[in-house]
């Protein structure tokens, strides 16, 4: 990007003045998590552009309703609400607003308060009520000015209603977004209760079915069930044929007899069979029962998943939603359409609201008419990923039905440990298995490998390490160069066709390395594929990296924590120091999520003045009602403003005004077990790594062996925007700051801004990559396959 057009979008957003708008937001239909980060955002995103912002209390039956319902927001108003699951500001499904009188009076509601502007977070129930509230407002308009209600001036000052929807729902049912808020807080639920489950199932050599909610859409069931390794799997968009409780029962058998102690059965609320008669968990309960003599438990999860705090992906996902909205209600003209917020890949977009209203009835239709290919096609490419994923790893093939390969795949961990390695290890072995590959685990990495550690890995050797976090392969920073011979020796002998390679920084110059040792070493001119998994989030060539997620909810978990160990003391400041090497990313968006007042970081050099500056806004802070701070410093931000540094300054500075407590949370960051994020991202890229070493392996067989020298055969296959893409590492090696072990550009210093504003600090804010509206059919089309849907 060149720096003329970073001038210009900094003035167009100082053009964008909220001064003399009233905005208003509210949520409405079913709650869920992360909806208090959305209203959060949209207020202090709000006041800071200049304008009023209106909470309305009770959804639309507080718009109908009036009087207190609609009550200015302030700054602090929204304070300490982030962590908070739920809404706040309620939410109650209304029939008033259903009917014309109820939207004339709650007409009549915004204009006495000369609010033109709505924010609706909801589902697409919410969402159309508000499109069609916006259609009718001039007729509306129209008809209080006939009766008196409203003034020519307040009719002509409020002519035209904006609408901006943000989509608040666990099932993650709505068209045209990869991800809803709340969809990843209701899968963290499910998941927390599957391996709480799955310990007392092996315990005893229990089958558990567990029902988890989705009436009309699978999403939660499906993904869940890749998530945590599930044996079978039940929603609404792919019925089973008929014959399918004899192949259940056979499958279940046949994973008892590979010594697996447990069965996990995952039922959506709304599954069906190809007749539409619902699956019940207790029918198939009393199938198992009465075919197996399995000793067979039912657990319905409930509104357990609707409840709880909002996960770190929710928190940020929901705040860059609301920064957002404000900016498409200020852009807003009257001709502007009602339009959507939403996620793609890691982008944030914006859609005509009915156009995915359209598209998400369109789903409800095609199901209703059995046409189920139809209907998973229209829920969208993150949906269709998730289900082709599901069948290529849960239909294992009988060895006389796989396809011949001689090729053979070995797999390792290089780095530090990352949760959801593990997950990857399991995709790539299975699915080198079922296209008919031999594949070898290499332990301890490139020290295992140079040593010889290196076996055979069956389809059951990795049963159960979705859930297991850490590496159970073993793992070690060493770097190939210095055995270059030893490793090519063991490439020989085990007649290793190709090479995927899981871990971080180390990973990324353990396969250049390789690469650049081709001229010397033909046993390396065979496909090498990197998956970049580290908490730090520091390779190039990748928005995203397994195990991050992981570490960012722990990182936020822990902020909350402390941050509510001071409630009901004076009042105080935590200095918290983040893992991350030079990498800023943790502690970066670790701040968006726990809501920091300040983040020190590497990549954005500060001096005293700073941090004299950011004391002084704190003592601000706490002369209102806020009473805690949160300040977050990278491990290696700053040689000489070190943590201490940090801690004592504030300290003295603060003294009468606060008291400050530090923590370094050190390596519980790398622990625990994996997210469902981590779970399902790191399953589905070793899914599509694997597809491309086979494919790379066929092209490159000539004279009875695999040849592959070229650049594009030594790859890193990461998330850059919307799309997955696979990047020669000789490339990437342009990108690299090697001394420092980062990226040279890294997409979420973007994020500082916004989250510098929701600190309430004055900053410019780069527009120029916020989303311009689309539709919902073009987006699709061009984006293909080359999806980054997670």
């Amino acid at each position: 990007m060149s720096a003329p057009k970073r001038q210009d979008t900094r003035k167009l957003f100082e053009n964008l003045s909220g001064a003399g708008k009233a905005v208003a937001v509210l949520t409405s239909g079913g709650d869920a998590q992360g909806m208090n980060a959305a209203v959060r955002a949209v207020v202090r995103m709000g006041i800071y552009v200049g304008a009023k912002v209106y909470f309305i209390h009770e959804g639309y039956q507080g718009m109908v309703d009036g009087g207190d319902n609609i009550k200015e927001a302030s700054w602090e108003s929204v304070s300490s609400m982030l962590q908070v699951g739920g809404t706040v500001i309620g939410s109650a499904r209304c029939k008033a607003f259903r009917t014309r009188e109820g939207r004339l009076q709650a007409a009549l509601n915004l204009v006495q308060k000369s609010i033109a502007n709505l924010c609706v977070i909801g589902g697409d129930g919410s969402l159309t009520g508000a499109n069609l509230f916006r259609e009718e407002w001039s007729g509306l308009l129209d008809e209080l000015l006939q009766k008196g209600a409203i003034s020519e001036e307040a009719a002509r000052s409020n002519s035209a209603l904006h609408i901006v929807g943000m989509v608040g729902s666990i099932d993650n049912d709505f068209c045209g977004t990869d991800m809803t808020i709340g969809t990843d807080s209701a899968l963290h639920r499910i998941i927390e209760v599957v391996d709480a489950i799955m310990t007392t199932a092996q315990s005893h050599q229990r089958t558990f079915v567990l029902e988890v909610m989705g009436r009309h859409c699978g999403y939660l069931a499906l993904v869940s069930a890749l998530a945590c390794g599930a044996d079978w799997v039940f929603f609404p968009e792919m019925p089973p044929e008929d014959g399918w409780e004899d192949n259940m029962c056979q499958k279940l058998s046949e994973n008892r007899a590979d010594k697996k102690r447990l069965n996990i059965i995952i039922v959506a609320e709304g599954a069906i069979d190809c007749h539409n008669k619902p699956i019940t968990p207790d029918y198939i309960k009393d199938l198992v029962v009465r075919n197996l003599g399995f000793d067979t438990r039912v657990t319905i999860l409930g509104h357990v998943q609707r409840g709880g705090t909002p996960s770190a992906f929710d928190r940020i996902l929901a705040s860059r939603m609301g920064v957002e909205a404000v900016l498409a209600l200020l852009e807003a003209s009257a001709g502007t359409p009602a339009c959507v917020v939403s996620l793609v890949g890691n982008q944030a977009v914006r859609l005509p609201l009915m156009e995915c209203v359209q598209m998400t009835q369109e789903v409800q239709k095609a199901m209703d008419e059995k046409k189920f290919e139809e209907a998973v096609r229209l829920r969208g490419r993150s949906f269709e990923n998730n289900l082709s994923t599901y069948r290529l790893l849960c239909n294992r093939k009988a060895d006389s039905e796989l396809p011949h390969s001689s090729f053979n795949v070995a797999v390792l961990n290089v780095g530090a440990p990352a949760a959801g390695m593990n997950a990857a290890v399991r995709s790539a072995v299975r699915v080198g298995i079922s296209e008919g590959h031999k594949m070898f685990a290499v332990s301890d990495g490139f020290e295992g490998f140079y040593k010889g550690q290196i076996k055979e890995i069956k389809w059951g050797d990795v049963g159960g390490w979705t859930g297991q976090g850490g590496s159970l392969l073993g793992t070690k920073r060493t770097l190939p160069g210095k055995h270059l011979d030893e490793i090519a020796q063991q490439m020989a002998t085990h007649n290793i066709n190709a090479l995927l390679v899981i871990g971080g920084f180390e990973a990324l110059e353990s396969l250049l390395q390789l690469f650049e040792a081709r001229e010397r070493y033909e046993e390396f001119c065979v496909p090498l594929c990197m998956l970049p998994a580290t908490i730090s989030n520091n390779v190039p060539g990748t928005d995203l990296s397994i195990g991050a997620d992981t570490s960012l909810n722990a990182l936020v978990e822990t902020c909350d924590r402390i941050k509510q160990s001071a409630s009901g003391t004076k009042r105080r400041v935590f200095i918290i120091e983040t893992m991350g090497g030079y990498c800023g990313y943790l502690a970066t968006v670790g701040g968006l999520a726990a809501g920091a007042d300040t983040v020190y970081i590497y990549e954005e050099p500060f001096d005293i003045r700073d941090l004299q500056g950011n004391v002084e806004h704190l003592t601000e802070k706490m002369k209102t009602t806020i009473q805690r701070g949160l300040v977050l410093r990278n491990e290696n931000c700053n040689e000489n403003f070190t943590t201490d540094f940090i801690y004592q300054l504030y300290s003295e500075e603060g003294r009468g005004v606060f008291d400050c407590r530090k923590n370094i949370l050190g390596h519980m960051q790398q622990g625990g077990a994996p997210s469902p994020f981590d779970r399902n991202f790191g399953t589905k890229v070793a899914a599509k790594a694997v597809q491309w070493i086979t494919k790379t392996m066929k092209e490159s067989y000539k004279g009875g062996r695999v040849f592959a020298n070229n650049e594009d055969s030594a790859c890193l296959l990461g998330m850059r925007r919307r799309a997955m893409l696979f990047q020669p590492v000789a490339q990437l090696k342009h990108e690299t700051d090697f001394e420092h072990r980062i990226p040279k550009e890294q997409w979420w210093l973007k994020l500082r801004p916004l989250m510098k504003i929701l600190a309430k600090y004055k900053t410019s804010y780069d527009v120029s990559d916020s989303g311009q509206l689309e539709h919902v059919g073009r987006f699709r089309a061009r984006e293909g396959d080359a999806s980054a849907a997670i």
